[in-house]
């Protein structure tokens, strides 16, 4: 029993066992842990060649965003 507490005490100095387990990565992500979300358009360049680079609010949460294309 002594042997099972300590490794389970020492997995949470294990960077990638605490990052799946605490749950704070899915909070920061804006969307959420999905791969795709919908979003309406806020801002968009005019008439340049980035037309991809456009500031959207998502629906789903709010959060508004600019998407890495």
């Amino acid at each position: 029993i002594k042997l099972r507490n300590h490794r389970r005490e020492q997995k949470w100095h294990d960077k990638q066992y605490k990052k799946a387990h605490l749950g704070t990565a899915l909070k920061a992500n804006p969307f959420g842990g999905a791969s795709h979300a919908k979003g309406i358009v806020l801002e968009q360049q005019p008439n340049s060649a980035i037309r991809k680079c456009v500031r959207v609010q998502l629906i789903k949460n709010g959060k508004k965003e600019r998407p890495r294309s």
